[in-house]
């Protein structure tokens, strides 16, 4: 399976991320593009442990996270369309793309050096560096598709 913490992977994800323009559009979902670079920055500044997060698993998280997440690991199946981006929700509709391009780009580099072990999933929880590394690869691939890229 692929994983963000293989740098052949990683180098597919920079290539998919520079094929992305203003001609880009949404095959699903609400965000546009703008939206959706700045709601994967802000996600990846979280999981890298990029400016002050505090981590904890909400309540349901804690009742059915390991559950869903294992479903979600076990195999290359992509995300599922319109899965909610809970409060990593970018309201602002527009913004300098290609700034925002290039932090995604130094966030992608960035996971070959991870390491961020306080690191909890607010419905996953904790982690092993396994199912982060696929999560965090699928993750990045849904958006990407979302995007045509």
């Amino acid at each position: 399976m692929k994983t963000i913490f293989d740098r052949t992977a990683r180098e597919e994800l920079t290539a998919r991320i520079h094929t992305i323009g203003q001609n880009n559009t949404a095959q699903w979902g609400k965000m546009n593009l703008y939206q959706m670079i700045k709601h994967c920055t802000k996600w990846n500044d979280w999981v890298l442990g990029n400016g002050n997060h505090t981590y904890r698993q909400d309540f349901l998280g804690k009742l059915f996270g390991k559950m869903v997440l294992k479903g979600m690991v076990k195999d290359d199946k992509p995300m599922k369309r319109n899965s909610p981006a809970g409060s990593f929700t970018i309201k602002e509709s527009g913004g300098d793309i290609e700034r925002q391009k290039k932090i995604w780009l130094e966030q992608i580099a960035a996971y070959g050096n991870f390491s961020n072990p306080g690191f909890i999933h607010d419905f996953f929880g904790s982690m092993k560096r396994e199912e982060l590394g696929i999560f965090v690869y699928k993750h990045m691939d849904h958006h990407l598709r979302q995007f045509n890229a």
